[in-house]
């Protein structure tokens, strides 16, 4: 039989269950767009640039089971687009991005558009595939799947030269899709053997990623086993539910909150699982890791990189935690450890950490405790909350109670500002029914807030609480404090209100302590009309966060004698003489 690529390639994203996909049409894809249009399951987006596409692919991949899915023109579109593709990458979330090709069948150099795109997208990509024939296009599709969906996730690029979606080919067969490829089988002995590590520790303890986010229940029950208190990665805060009473929080080191510093000290055994022991997550590599340590990751290439590991485990996480609950409970006969006193002490803890964001309340500014106490008022654990990069970030990480997995995304290794307006219109597509809140700095909205304007045209109700200080508040802060000084860290006096004009947002200021109910109210009243709403909130970074804290303690801890002096007589100075 004979067909067209384009056809051939939107029946494939039918197959694995593609529902959107984003981008920009142009002269290299228009036929890939003409035939999406055809689709009764896929609707192709529109974008205003293909930064906020890749973003907005982030955003349905981390909170669906569907892939989200780009569709660009080579080149200009490819690189416009990498700044999520590169997030994808490094944060393990996958992604498949369909690029048209410049022509192969004509002879000609300097083609518009042209560039090997192999080469550009590299190192960022798990895999490339340009395809070369008709007959390969449905096969590379499937391949490409399973490839960004299998091991540790990430993106994928297939570019489809022009004539092959424009014209039509000899092609022997049309299959459907079948999942080809299965978890890594790993040794049951590890299982047992990480069990009794556990079981003989005095004080063991577990931390939990992004990976581990389809595995909470299981975790829920080693936990409870061994009465073991919980910590996160800031990719994974949502990978255990605030809720639980062994929950402590974002971190176990000097950047983590008083009540998981406390819960994991002299902790004798971790298990971490679905963890890279990054330099976020572990706050510039400030903390202990026991040499008891048991590390599950589906990507061998992790273990041992910066903390050496007692055993280690190569594994899906759900199907490792579920034989290591299993194994706990046969040795234990299902009796579980009696946590009661770390349990009142970890909910003692986080309520006076969280009470020292409330002393008193603001009449010229929004303090971050009141404002997250009434957000958790109004929201539920079905809502999803999107955060960027910035200070806010770690504001949320400590003061945001999340209860369901892939509830909370955050951009992170790649750590990518202007994540989060984009992410939450992906999410919203995926979640129509959920409550979808944007939590991000004037900054980061800076950079992606045109693409209101795709929420708007597609009816997507996102709530943004854009957290205005006119800095680029976490930069500015780290410069402050030893530098005295903010280098081309303050922001323009921008006006929110203009950009919600523009982009057809509804546009509410929160100004101090006293308005900060009433608007919230406002702002998710109004965004049942099927609108996004903008909410301009004056907000006081004036007190640090722990993450801040515990990383400038931690690098100025490793400066050598000679340095610290210097980098402190220079703060003094400053401090003291400039005004």
């Amino acid at each position: 039989m004979k067909k067209t690529g384009a056809s051939l390639a939107v029946y494939a994203l039918e197959q694995i269950g593609v529902k959107f996909t984003f981008g920009i049409p142009g002269v290299h894809n228009i036929e890939l767009y003409d035939e999406l249009n055809n689709s009764t399951q896929i609707e192709p987006i529109l974008v205003t640039h293909e930064g906020g596409a890749s973003f907005m692919a982030l955003g349905v991949s981390c909170t669906s089971k569907s892939i989200g899915t780009l569709m660009i023109v080579p080149a200009a579109g490819t690189t416009n687009a990498m700044s999520g593709i590169g997030e994808a990458f490094l944060d393990g979330i996958p992604m498949l991005i369909f690029s048209g090709g410049t022509r192969q069948d004509t002879g000609r150099h300097y083609q518009l558009h042209q560039l090997n795109q192999e080469n550009l997208v590299k190192e960022v990509t798990k895999a490339f595939f340009k395809i070369e024939s008709h007959n390969e296009i449905i096969s590379t599709i499937y391949k490409a799947y399973d490839i960004a969906t299998s091991g540790e996730p990430g993106p994928v690029f297939i570019e489809i030269p022009m004539e092959l979606q424009m014209f039509k080919g000899e092609v022997k067969e049309v299959k459907p899709y079948t999942k080809s490829f299965k978890n890594p089988e790993f040794d049951l002995q590890k299982i047992k053997a990480a069990a009794e590590l556990l079981l003989l520790a005095k004080k063991p303890g577990i931390n939990v990623g992004w990976g581990a986010a389809e595995a909470t229940k299981y975790t829920m029950k080693i936990a409870d086993i061994l009465g073991a208190p919980v910590s996160t990665t800031l990719q994974g805060k949502a990978s255990f539910p605030a809720s639980h009473p062994l929950h402590t929080g974002f971190g176990f080191g000097p950047n983590a909150v008083p009540a998981s510093q406390k819960a994991f000290k002299n902790c004798d055994a971790l298990l971490a699982v679905g963890v890279r022991f990054s330099e976020i997550a572990t706050g510039s590599f400030g903390v202990t890791v026991p040499e008891n340590l048991i590390h599950i990751d589906i990507n061998k290439e992790v273990f041992d990189k910066n903390y050496p590991s007692k055993i280690s485990i190569q594994a899906d996480a759900t199907e490792a935690l579920k034989l290591l609950a299993e194994a706990l409970e046969s040795l234990t006969k299902n009796k579980t450890k009696d946590n009661s006193a770390l349990a009142k002490m970890i909910k003692e803890e986080k309520e006076k950490y969280f009470n020292e964001w409330k002393e008193k309340p603001l009449d010229d500014k929004v303090s971050p405790g009141y404002f997250f106490e009434t957000l958790t008022k109004y929201t539920d654990d079905e809502t999803r909350f999107i955060v960027d990069d910035g200070k806010h970030t770690y504001l949320a990480a400590e003061l945001l109670p999340v209860n369901r997995s892939r509830h909370f995304v955050s951009p992170t290794d790649f750590n990518c500002m202007g994540f989060c307006v984009p992410a939450a219109i992906g999410a919203k597509f995926m979640n129509p029914k959920s409550k979808v809140v944007g939590i991000v700095g004037d900054g980061g909205f800076l950079m992606t807030s045109m693409e209101i304007l795709t929420a708007s045209t597609n009816k997507k109700g996102v709530v943004y609480f854009v957290f205005h200080d006119g800095e680029l508040g976490q930069i500015s802060q780290f410069q402050k404090i030893p530098l005295k000084r903010k280098v081309a860290t303050i922001i323009g006096d921008v006006n929110i209100k203009g950009i919600a004009d523009a982009t057809g947002a509804t546009y509410f200021r929160m100004e101090n302590d006293s308005e900060i109910d009433q608007v919230i109210q406002q702002a998710f009243k109004e965004v049942e009309k099927d609108i996004p709403v903008i909410v301009d909130v004056i907000i006081d970074y004036s007190k640090k966060t722990m993450m801040t804290k515990g990383v400038v303690k931690v690098n100025l801890g490793r400066f050598s004698f000679k340095e610290k002096v210097r980098f402190i007589g220079r703060a003094a100075k400053r401090h003291l003489l400039e005004k």
